[in-house]
Parts: C-alpha cells; structure tokens; sequence
C-alpha cells in the first residue's frame, strides 16, 4: 500500500559523495540501520589523505556516536587523549583554567576506524574516484547526500535551490602538527614586529607508554605524542610578515621559530598545508529533491571552537534517525533540516563570536593578564562567568580581585563613576516607550512604571524617548519635554524616584523622531502611519520610512537651528526636573540618526556626503545641549553601531562616530544597532549587539553601555569582567520583572551596598519558605 511506504525503504539506494568522517558515519549509521540498503561513498583522494590532524568532539556528541553505534564509539575510545585544562600564554605570562574537558584523536585514525567500520558493514568505498555529476547520481539512486565539504561542487552545481551565502574572513591560517603532546589546550600570542599572530595548539595522540618525558623526540610522532598546531593571523599581518612570497616549508619554519617557546624548539610538520582565509557557509535550504547537504557542505563554524567534525558527525545522526522515522523521504528530509538548523545556527552565532574575537585580538592586549585569558575564554558567549566559576572557581576568583570585585561581590554589583556620578552597580534598565502619555505629559502610568524599576535595583533607570517638540513625537502617546507642565510631571517622578530609592540614578533620553514620527501606538501598529490627525514629518533627507509612510520635508539651515534650540531648551527642563544624566538619541533612524547613516541622509550641502559632514548637525546639537546641561552631570549618546543594510553605516564608521562624541564630551556611548533603514537584516542572537560596543570601548578608549538580548545576570557579570562593556541595559527583562536586579543579587545570594533592598521590601528578600521539600532550593551561594 502507498501509505506504507517509507523513507527508510525509498533510501534504498545511497550516494554519498565525500569521504570524510560526516559522509563515512553517514554511510556507517544508514547501513546499519537497514544492511539491505546499497550505499556507496566516492572519495577522490587516498584512504590515509586528509588535510589537519587532531579531532575534538564534545561528551554531547560522543554520547550520540555510542547510542548510535557503540562500536564506533569504543574503537574511537581506545585512541582519545583527554584532557581539562587551556593555557593561555600572553606577553610572558601564561594562566591556566582548569574543568574545560576535552576529547580528541588523529583525524587519520578516525578515518581508519570509519573505513573499517563502512568494510565491515558492507559500505561500498571508492576511493580516488570522482563522484559522477550530482544530477545523474539523483536519478540513479533514491539518496544524494552531499558531504563533499567547504567547496561542495554539490552545493555549486544548485545555487538557485540551496541558495549558499559565503562570507570570507579577515584571518590566514595553516594547519600544522607538532611530534609531542601538549599538556592542555593552549592559545599563546605573538607580538611581532608586522603585527600579532596567534597559535592553537591540542594534543591529538599521547605518547607511547614507555616514553621519557626527558628524551627529545626524534622518532615516528605517536611515539612521542603528537598536537595539532594552528598559526593564525590578520591578513594585513601575514603579507607585511611576508608569508605570501615565501615556499611552503619556509613558512612553516618562521612558524616554528616565531612560536619556538611554545613548542621547545621543536620543528613543526605539514599534511599538504596551505595558507587559506576561513569561509562561513550558510545556506538557505539543505535540500532539494532527493539531494541532501551534510558538514561542511551546508554550514561551517571557525575551527577555534572546533565544531567542524562535531557538527558534520551529529548531522549524520539526525539525518539518520530522520530517515528511520520519517513516513517518507521528503519528511525525513525537512525534518532533518528542522531538528539541524537551530542547532547549527546557534554553533555559528558562538563562532562567528569567537572568529571576530581573535580578528579583533590586538584591541585586547593592553587588558591585565588574567583579564585578557577570562576574555578569551567567554569570547564565543558559551563559556560564560557563573560556568566557569564552577569549572574553575580559584582561577575566576583571581580574575575577580584583579577587577577590583570586593570579595563575594559579583562583577555587575561593583560600583561605577561617570563624572559627577557615581552607580551602585552595573545595571541599567533601558529606554522604553510606553506611548502612554497625553499631550506629551507623563502621568500615574509613568510614575509606576519607572518607579518600580528603581525600586528594584538598578544602578541607572533610562526614561523613553523623551521629545523635544510636539512634532517631534512618535506617537500622540509619546512624552516630552517641550512644555512647562511636561516638566513639572517629570520632577515629581524623578523626585520619588530618588526619595524612595536613593541608590538609583534616573537619566533622560531625549530625542526627535525625524522621518518615524506621526504613527500609530505600537500595539495599534508600528510604524505605521496615523489615520487622522497628522502631523508634518521633517527629516534629513525627504526618504519615507517605507512604503506607505509620510514623506518628510528636508531641513533647512533655519530649521536645523530652531530645532537645535528644542534639544537646549528640553535639557534645560531636564535639568530642572533634577535628572542625573542624560542621553542624546542618535540611534534607530530618528531624526539625528537619520544624519548620520548614508542611507537616510543624501544630503548635498555642508551635513551630507561624508561622514564628517553627516556628523555636523549631531555634534552641534551634543554641543548645544552639553553647554546647558549641569558640568557635573554626565551626559551620553545613543547610536546605532550597523544599519544591517547594505551601504549602511559600517563598524569602522561606528567607531569614528563614537570616536567623534568621545572627542565633544560625552561620557560614555550607548551601542545599540539597526532600526534605520524598514529593509535592515538583523543578525539576531544572544548579545548580538555587543561586539560592536566592545570594539568602540577598546579603539576609542570611552566606556560603553551594552545593548540588546541581554537576559541574564551571568551575561552581565561575563560582559563586565571581560571588559567588552561598563554598563549593561536590559530592556524586556525589566518589563517582565521590575525586580530583575533584586533578584539577580539573591540568585547570587549577594546582599551588598550594590544591591539594597527598599526597606518596606526587605522581608521579602530571601524566598519564602514554603512548606514543601520538594521545592526548588535558590542558588544562593553555588560555587562560594
């Protein structure tokens, strides 16, 4: 019957093209399954080539592999060197953090064991051979799968089905083996007269048993213990080292002589190695029709995290139980996809992380030691402050007393100072619009509001976009400042604010909506325009939003000065309503953004064309207000660090801009990201913004406030003492609990000056007992 066709009897037949270990498990796990099947692999290369030597997978995988075949997994077993700590070696220094855990062996013996394993099952291997053309494979056999790499000529023989995006980094790097076993995980730094080069270095296969630690190796490598060893660096550093006019052994010989610390002397050995650029492959579909992508062929992740092998091995699981389960090919196919894609997207966030990191590792070298290796070690936001303070608690406490953490103070409870001003702790509740107020006056609803937030114990709670101008606005529901009462309803929330809570700072935003204004309550729909009742829009350029929006008028001269005088006159009031700080909104597309990005601002006159003249009117208007706001109170400014567009703003413009800012006073730079153009493209992700506040605090040398999918209080604390940010806003965490720094500190079961409970609330403190012994215990004291 049709219905009881599955995908397991349509896979019948299998081509799998590439021979590595993605496609050899593949092959293993699907003949396996159903030994009825054909599966066939084509490799062009020899059994014992391969490019690179040591392989590490995780406990994660390596679990799959023994409850998918405990054979493989015991083969494997019998070969692995393991191993806890990473050395980190920096200017002569070298700080060791223990409880990481690893697992490798040789990528040829994996292969071996994959080979014998594919023989012994019946896999038909055929090695240097071509795969005939992937569309004819598809019409012999019932499965294609595409495990042919990096440069899958599967993959480019469908671009219109799989849709591939390939970004080229800015790094070279070489694989290269050492013939002795290092101890652990280690990264080691060269400051060389061209620039900084960085090694990678694992250990891949132990030492033969009856090896002298003392004897200097001279024989086969595994009698001695062998480690992988990657030289990596920028590529401006790698032409001016002269790598790109020297042979291939001359290479790996500077190699050895620049890192000879670091190996003993020791030489160091080629497999065909090449200097290459890495490449992120991202496709849009993994399949198409009968043909399916698998490792690196559909995804790759930069080898400092080492996912390539994990990742390729854990698809060749899915894929198979997919096709176990799965009712028919298709199914299994799109189910394979669906199980995969998240999973492999959040290993490229942690990647592209981690890449970017050591792109980016000479704005890193001036840190203190072991702020510099806890910096390396949370550089992809999966090893994280409170993870490693359990895998290492003496060495994160080391890093803690080095940044000046006062023994069992988390790093987000250390006070900070900005001019006059100084924080209780590192949290700061972002600007949020309410669209809450009437004729611009905030009311009971905003004196709730942030009160309860400075109630629960933030060092820094922001106001929404606060408007300078009637026309200025959003929303009808937006607040202002260009009125006497507005300013009035402002005091009376800034004064119980610090009469009820006398350890939060309250700042303003102020801002003009530019070319956004006139639309809708967010909940009545966003960004778009209002029915009725219109206002005129004015902007730095006559560009509507997006189709459908108003479109503004250009500014004049004149009326770039009246509304310069707008900005003055609400800081003015701010002051008087006793704000502690205030921030210029220079982000997101309104009306001072719209300046600065040349995608909103085609100006031809003295505020258009380059970046010094798109940032005239913005630092006019910083100037204006900064000579009018109290010199003792901080002030700050908000921008958007990337457009996510193409032609947008770029992370190099970013940094002039803060750079810029930094020059005419303001005391720190909010980074936040995107908003200005309605076609922007988000890469979204776990602290996705905060890079680019990293690189403006480390090249500009201005503290900076981080934005942007911060949920956690273990983010803020691993933010903070990495030293990729100062202040961390947190903005939909606040909205779901007023108290998130409260509690953050009980969490941590902190109840010091940086995190004070109101009196009327300190009974409340602690958890409530309740009765049950089942209950949840809080996490009070874990790791201290």
């Amino acid at each position: 019957m049709e219905g009881t066709v599955t995908a397991r009897t349509q896979g019948a037949r299998v081509a799998i093209i590439g021979g590595g270990p993605g496609g050899l498990y593949a092959a293993a796990l699907l003949k396996r399954l159903d030994p009825a099947r054909e599966v066939t692999v084509w490799e062009r290369n020899a059994p014992d080539d391969t490019f690179g030597f040591g392989v590490v997978l995780s406990d994660e995988t390596l679990g799959g592999i023994e409850h998918a075949d405990p054979s493989v997994h015991e083969a494997m077993q019998r070969h692995f060197v393991r191993w806890d700590d990473i050395d980190i070696v920096h200017r002569g220094v070298k700080h060791t953090s223990g409880g990481h855990g690893f697992a490798a062996l040789g990528r040829k013996r994996l292969l071996e064991i994959l080979h014998d394993r594919c023989r012994d099952l019946g896999v038909d291997l055929r090695f240097r051979t071509e795969a005939p053309y992937p569309a004819r494979l598809a019409e012999s056999y019932d499965l294609v799968v595409a495990a042919d790499g990096v440069n899958s000529t599967t993959r480019e023989a469908y671009p219109q089905a799989f849709r591939p995006h390939i970004t080229t980094h800015r790094c070279r790097y070489i694989w290269l083996a050492a013939d002795f076993a290092f101890d652990a995980f280690r990264f080691e730094i060269a400051e060389t007269e061209h620039g900084v080069m960085q090694l990678h270095a694992y250990p891949y296969a132990r030492p033969s048993p009856d090896h002298h630690p003392s004897t200097r190796p001279c024989g086969p490598p595994n009698q001695f213990g062998a480690s992988t060893v990657i030289v990596e660096m920028r590529e401006e550093v790698w032409q001016a080292a002269g790598f790109d006019d020297v042979t291939p052994q001359e290479s790996i010989d500077r190699c050895a002589k620049i890192f000879a610390d670091a190996l003993g002397g020791r030489p160091l050995h080629s497999n065909k190695s090449a200097w290459t650029s890495f490449r992120t492959v991202v496709n849009e579909h993994w399949s198409h029709g009968n043909v399916v992508l698998l490792g690196d062929a559909a995804h790759t992740a930069h080898f400092s995290i080492g996912s390539g092998t994990k990742l390729a091995v854990e698809d060749a699981l899915a894929l198979a139980a997919c096709l176990e389960e799965q009712p028919s090919l298709d199914r299994a196919l799109a189910a394979y996809e669906e199980e995969r894609r998240p999973v492999v997207a959040s290993t490229q966030r942690a990647a592209r992380a981690s890449l970017e990191w050591f792109e980016n590792l000479a704005s890193y070298l001036d840190q203190p030691p072991r702020q510099f290796a806890f910096n390396l070690l949370t550089r992809s936001r999966r090893v994280t402050h409170d993870n490693l303070r359990l895998r290492d608690p003496r060495f994160t406490a080391a890093v803690e007393r080095e940044f000046g953490c006062p023994p069992g103070t988390p790093p987000m409870f250390t006070p900070f100072r900005l001019r006059g001003l100084t924080l209780r702790n590192r949290v700061v509740v972002s600007p949020m619009d309410m669209y809450s107020a009437v004729d611009g006056v905030p009311g009971d609803f905003h004196l709730v509001h942030l009160g309860a937030r400075a109630l629960g114990g933030a060092g820094l709670v922001m106001t929404e976009m606060v408007c300078v101008s009637a026309e200025g606005r959003i929303t009808p529901g937006c607040t202002g400042l260009y009125t006497g009462r507005q300013g009035e309803a402002w005091k009376r929330i800034v004064g119980f604010v610090h009469a009820q809570s006398p350890g939060t700072a309250i700042g303003v935003q102020l801002g003009h909506s530019g070319r956004k204004g006139s639309t809708k309550l967010m909940w009545e729909g966003m960004d778009e325009p209002l029915p009725d009742g219109n206002w005129p829009l004015v902007a730095a350029s006559p560009l509507p939003y997006k189709p459908g929006s108003q479109t503004p008028r250009q500014l004049t001269r004149a009326q770039l000065t009246d509304i310069r005088e707008q900005f003055t006159a609400a800081a003015w009031r701010a002051a008087r309503a006793g704000f502690d700080l205030l921030e210029l909104h220079c982000a997101h597309g309104y009306l001072l953004s719209g300046f600065l990005s040349p995608l909103t601002n085609h100006r031809t006159d003295a505020y258009g064309g380059s970046l010094e003249r798109r940032l005239r009117f913005p630092l006019e208007v910083f100037d204006a207000v900064r000579a009018v706001w109290p010199e003792e109170r901080p002030m700050t400014v908000r921008i958007s660090a990337t457009d996510w567009a193409e032609g947008g703003t770029t992370a190099e413009e970013a940094v002039a801009i803060a750079r810029a800012f930094a020059a005419h006073g303001s005391d720190a730079v909010d980074v936040s990201t995107g908003q200005v153009v309605a076609e922007e493209r988000p890469e979204f992700g776990r602290s996705y913004q905060t890079p680019f506040a990293d690189r403006i605090r480390h090249e500009v040398g201005v503290p900076v406030i981080a934005v942007g999918a911060i949920s956690s209080w273990d983010d803020v604390n691993s933010l903070i003492l990495a030293g990729r940010a100062d202040l961390c806003a947190l903005a939909r965490p606040h909205l779901y609990d007023p108290h998130w720094t409260l509690h953050a500190a009980a969490e941590q079961g902190y109840d010091g000056p940086g995190a004070v409970w109101p009196a009327p609330y300190r009974a409340g403190s602690r958890p409530p007992r309740t009765g049950r012994t089942d209950a949840p215990k809080p996490r009070l004291t874990l790791g201290r």
